[in-house]
């Protein structure tokens, strides 16, 4: 058995949760989760890596079992969840490590490699997009629409998103055996979301979300200046981030690893051994461990 530490850290008198596990002269991978999970995303992930790697999983700043402070005490945008996570990260002595991103993990991430290129060695990207190929109208158009017009008429459809049909969703759909599902990740995601004043963390991270296209074409010019390392393993089925968001990596780093799966948005909770089979080759190819 693998132990995976549950840890609390003080950035800025804000108490950051996250999971570690491993040896700590291994190579470093950060686990970054998305929207509306956790590193609960990653509990059976964790112990599959640890063996040969020190694995990092934070809760942001509203999400899990981090500090969640109201919208008027925190500035809740990708930039400031990115900064809380930086300085996680260097409390934890994590000078070099790779990511692995999935939905909001994204432009976290992204943000993390463009402030300092050399410290991330390799990307594990899960239904994390960098590029507008793959969204999703059905689920981004009205979130997009919100963004730019805030207000009552547009944010109610993006209130549905919050609710917990829609987190079920997230979790079953494109998913070919449902009995794979755990209910208990849409249920702690959900009791979470329902928090008093989560909705309004959450409202003001959609209304920032047009920054992180904003970043796509710097982002697309840090691959094809560093070639960094990457794999894609995606849900072929997903109904968020398409396949088109997968293959679309290849345009500027023509050396990606992509898999596309029989697997929806959340496809570490039907294709765990899978993607930790593709992580394991592809990480000990280009980091070791």
């Amino acid at each position: 058995m693998i132990a995976v530490h549950h840890l609390t850290e003080d950035v800025g008198g804000l108490s950051v949760f996250y999971r570690e596990a491993g040896p700590k002269d291994a190579p470093t991978i950060v686990l970054l989760h998305g929207f509306p999970s956790s590193s609960h995303m990653f509990r059976h992930l964790i112990p599959a890596l640890a063996d040969r790697y020190h694995v990092i999983a934070p809760d942001y700043i509203g999400f899990g079992y981090s500090s969640a402070p109201s919208v008027a005490d925190f500035p809740y945008t990708f930039d400031s969840l990115t900064e809380v996570t930086t300085a996680l990260l260097a409390r934890r002595g994590a000078d070099e490590y790779a990511i692995y991103v999935q939905d909001y993990g994204a432009p976290i991430g992204w943000r993390l490699a463009m402030s300092s290129p050399g410290r991330v060695t390799a990307i594990v990207t899960q239904s994390g997009n960098a590029y507008t190929d793959g969204f999703v109208d059905a689920f981004w158009g009205g979130l997009f629409a919100y963004a730019a017009a805030p207000g009552p008429d547009t944010e109610r459809p993006v209130r549905a998103a919050l609710s917990l049909d829609s987190t079920r969703w997230q979790y079953e759909n494109g998913v070919a055996d449902l009995s794979l599902i755990s209910p208990d990740a849409w249920t702690l995601d959900q009791m979470l979301l329902d928090r008093p004043g989560n909705a309004d963390i959450q409202l003001a991270l959609f209304r920032d979300y047009p920054s992180n296209v904003a970043l796509y074409p710097r982002v697309h010019e840090y691959f094809r200046a560093s070639q960094v390392p990457l794999l894609a393993v995606w849900g072929a089925n997903d109904g968020i981030f398409g396949p088109a968001g997968a293959t679309a990596f290849l345009r500027d780093l023509p050396e990606a690893e992509v898999h596309l799966l029989d697997a929806g948005h959340f496809a570490l909770e039907s294709h765990l051994d899978v993607i930790a089979g593709y992580m394991r080759g592809f990480l000990g190819r280009v980091v070791g461990g």
